[in-house]
């Protein structure tokens, strides 16, 4: 599930990046679609696989990582065809290993705080 989704998150930033008419409208719709993604595989983790809260977020948190470094891939291949000068081209080499890092952190911290909440309602609603 984390391939899975690694390559549907570095395909929605790539591919709708793409358009060069209403930037804002794309990026935002890039977005909304990396969140529902997000969301269905928290859930995915604790409804379907039944996982604790530490593991589905673990699990989460590498998908996210693997989608940032997979952007962070298309931007450096971008900047080979567009033209960038060599010291952006240094700078999006460190965004290989800085954009999994800074997403991977706050990904790992929302999936946990949302399993937790989950794993609790999850647990009044079955002792009902």
């Amino acid at each position: 599930m984390a391939v899975f989704l690694r390559i549907g998150y570095a395909l929605v930033g790539i591919v709708l990046a793409v358009p060069a008419t209403h930037v804002k409208a794309w990026r935002l719709a890039a977005w909304v679609v990396s969140a529902i993604g997000y969301a269905a595989h928290i859930a995915y983790e604790r409804f379907r696989l039944q996982n604790s809260p530490a593991s589905a977020a673990l699990h989460v948190a590498f998908a996210v990582a693997l989608g940032a470094f997979g952007l962070a891939a298309g931007a450096n291949i971008h900047s080979l065809s567009a033209g960038s000068t060599n010291q952006h081209r240094q700078l999006l080499l460190l965004s290989l290993g800085i954009w999994p890092v800074m997403t991977a952190l706050p990904a790992f911290l929302v999936a946990f705080g949302t399993s937790i909440v989950l794993a609790r309602a999850l647990g009044n609603v079955r002792s009902q």
